[in-house]
């Protein structure tokens, strides 16, 4: 069977200006990298805002495990479909992220016939943006301390105190060693002090660009990032150290999303790519709105399974930007449910029918954690050719009995070939127009009642224990006026509980939220649950081990 990497290259890729002009876009609204890649320009942008929007289709899935979903993958043949029965169709993607690139998920552009492309470029630098918004955060980290360095007051009036400093750095990469450092040391660099890095993904920045409406919008974002207090205890920000202006410069380019195209000739729109376990999951505002001017649908994605990523889109993503979404889509996989279930890695090509029951009951959590944002479903299960026709069919008859439609997708050999019955009824539910999309709580509700309220309902715990550092925090957050921002839990996509090891569709835990940071610029409070960290590891086994270059001086194995 070809690799990935094999079925990309053996693709027909048209000039990006034939994309372009098949979404109606001229030469003056792209700007080119290359023969393959292009930035919208700012005049293509501006030319987007008369369109009537189309329908919104979000594609999520449940609970990630090692055996794969591919909910990406599922996303572009959605996409390839929708256009292949004639209904326009725009994909919309995040970004992926070096980390787990060369870490233990590989690459992040679908695969199969199903992929977008050109796939090693995507994959890897891409456009710069990634490394623009590391740029962007990394000049403020050294603003702050070069402000301490020399006493400098803020505006504030007084200088920055260095003990309240929480801004960290950033990488787009796995490090575990940078999680925890000390800085400052060695002579005239003083204050010592300890500080560490995040991945670039998990990056306040990274929010920002994702949720900026436009220029303006994102360099008044940047200005409201919190870094500390000063010597008086006022809050401190980047604006107070005139930094936004800076930072906005750095990403003036990053802002324009990125215009690619997927094996089967369909446009896609790859931009922004925060995590969905310790952010909030979804590609940019301004590539979604993009999309959906561009086309009768608009597919997206959000990371992980609905629990977090969904979530996520639902309740920061929509209400910030005003979307509603007209349908969703859960993908599923025999292989991922009878995992759920308790059947062990190895054993997944194995008939057993008690693993799959259990597993169906974490696909019926997720079917009625979308229904509680008022979005119909329906189940796409990506087929793999180990698959027991009888197990597919199980899960059809599961999702008709609550009243779900699930269509069994083979995109990843067939393209769009293999996805026509889903795209078939996603159009229809989505021009019935039954949705009836509403957030999971109001603006007004305390903050910490927020966090309990989405650990209730979605993650089905019986409760939340707050630490009594994140309680005196959240207090802090509401005293001080951010007490109607929404909430991004931050956990393991692994499980309903805070414990990655702990399967299955779960109810009853406690969810320990240890700590909350204030997101101010991004608009809103991350609460880390668990043992949740923000700079990821690498495995012991890393896809960089196996990544090089061929006599031909391609790039190998990345798939």
């Amino acid at each position: 069977m070809a690799s990935d990497i094999e079925i990309a290259r053996a693709a027909t890729l048209q000039p990006i200006g034939a994309i372009a002009a098949s979404l109606g876009l001229g030469a003056d609204d792209i700007e080119p990298y290359g023969h393959h890649i292009a930035k919208l320009s700012a005049t293509g942008l501006a030319g987007l805002a008369e369109r009537p929007p189309g329908k919104l289709v979000l594609v999520t899935a449940v609970n990630p495990t090692p055996a794969g979903e591919g909910k990406t993958t599922t996303t572009i043949g959605l996409g390839d479909a929708l256009n292949a029965i004639g209904r326009k169709a725009v994909i919309a993607l995040r970004e992926p992220s070096l980390g787990p690139v060369f870490g233990r998920k590989g690459g992040a552009t679908g695969g199969g016939q199903a992929q977008v492309l050109p796939m090693e470029k995507i994959n890897l630098h891409f456009t710069g943006d990634f490394h623009a918004i590391t740029s962007a955060h990394n000049l403020l980290a050294a603003l702050i301390d070069n402000a301490v360095h020399y006493r400098l007051p803020t505006r504030t009036g007084a200088p920055l105190d260095p003990r309240t400093i929480s801004w960290r750095r950033v990488l787009d990469m796995n490090d575990r060693a940078l999680r925890d450092i000390v800085i400052g040391l060695g002579p005239g660099n003083a204050p010592v002090r300890e500080t560490g890095f995040d991945i670039t993904v998990a990056s306040e920045v990274m929010a920002i660009l994702c949720l900026a409406d436009d220029a303006a919008d994102l360099e008044a974002r940047l200005a409201r990032i919190r870094v500390g207090r000063d010597n008086e205890g006022r809050a401190v920000t980047a604006g107070d150290l005139d930094a936004s202006g800076a930072m906005a410069a750095l990403l003036i380019d990053a802002l324009r999303p990125n215009l690619v195209q997927s094996i089967g000739g369909s446009a896609a729109l790859i931009h922004g790519g925060p995590f969905a376990n310790i952010a909030h999951g979804c590609n940019s505002v301004i590539a979604t709105r993009a999309a959906l001017a561009l086309g009768h649908f608009c597919v997206t994605e959000a990371g992980f399974g609905a629990d977090l990523g969904a979530e996520k889109f639902c309740n920061i993503k929509c209400r910030a930007a005003g979307l509603t979404p007209a349908v969703a889509v859960i993908v599923a996989t025999v292989r991922a449910l009878k995992y759920h279930g308790g059947a062990a890695l190895a054993d997944l090509g194995q008939d057993d029918p008690a693993a799959l029951h259990g597993g169906l009951a974490v696909l019926a959590r997720h079917i009625d954690n979308m229904a509680r944002f008022g979005v119909p479903a329906v189940v796409a299960i990506n087929a793999f050719t180990a698959d027991s026709p009888g197990e597919q069919a199980e899960i059809i008859a599961f999702c008709r009995d609550r009243g779900v439609e699930a269509h069994l997708c083979r995109h990843w050999a067939e393209g769009a070939a293999g996805a026509i019955d889903l795209a078939a009824a996603v159009a229809r539910i989505a021009d019935a127009g039954t949705a009836g999309f509403r957030t999971l709580y109001p603006d007004d509700l305390p903050l910490s009642d927020k966090i309990t309220l989405v650990a209730r309902t979605i993650h089905h715990a019986a409760d939340t224990v707050f630490s009594p550092a994140a309680v005196r925090q959240l207090k802090a957050f509401t005293d001080q006026g951010f007490g109607a921002l929404p909430v991004c839990i931050a956990k393991t996509p692994y499980s309903f509980t805070a414990d990655e090891r702990i399967r299955g569709a779960v109810s009853g835990h406690m969810l320990p939220i240890r700590e909350v940071r204030l997101a101010a610029g991004a608009g809103f409070v991350v609460a880390l649950a668990g043992d949740i960290n923000t700079m990821p590891g690498l495995p012991k086994s890393p896809a960089a081990a196996r990544i090089g270059i061929g006599a031909d001086g391609r790039i190998t194995g990345l798939d």
